[in-house]
């Protein structure tokens, strides 16, 4: 039986940020899309940084302020994605064991790791909820 890698369970199609683009814009693509990790490339589909939802509630402002939702965005209008990324991010190649990247997610807390060619390009993201899914299936199997 071949080995079970990276690139057979990551999801392909995934949804990124610019550097340039702001706090407000991450926060809806992450509401609308149900996200919680959105790498962040430059022109050339490179990785350099992640945004986690846990960023996007660290970064924001508490309602606790007293501002409206409106004044509240305004006010992180100018929040730029390159303020609140994390820059050195763990990765996996699209080549990697996936029991190696679940290991990683597992060991680190980590809840995604991207997938990146050699020189950077971003190519998938493999998330916890991938793992899941395979689990599901792998018992679902065993079910009656």
């Amino acid at each position: 039986m071949p080995p079970v890698l990276v690139k057979h369970i990551m999801t392909e199609s995934v949804v990124t940020l610019f550097a340039e683009q702001t706090l407000p814009l991450a926060e809806d693509i992450m509401r609308f899309k149900h996200l919680r990790h959105l790498p962040v490339v430059d022109d050339a589909q490179r990785l350099v940084g992640l945004v986690s939802h846990r960023d996007i509630l660290r970064a924001q402002i508490s309602w606790l302020t007293g501002f409206s939702e409106t004044e509240r965005r305004a006010r992180q209008e100018h929040v730029r994605v390159s303020q609140i990324m994390t820059r050195d991010v763990w990765t996996a190649s699209p080549d990697t064991l996936a029991s190696r990247a679940g290991a990683l997610l597992l060991d680190h807390a980590f809840g995604c790791l991207p997938v990146v060619e050699p020189g950077g390009r971003l190519v998938g993201i493999v998330t916890e909820r991938d793992y899941l899914r395979i689990a599901l299936e792998a018992i679902a199997r065993r079910d009656p």
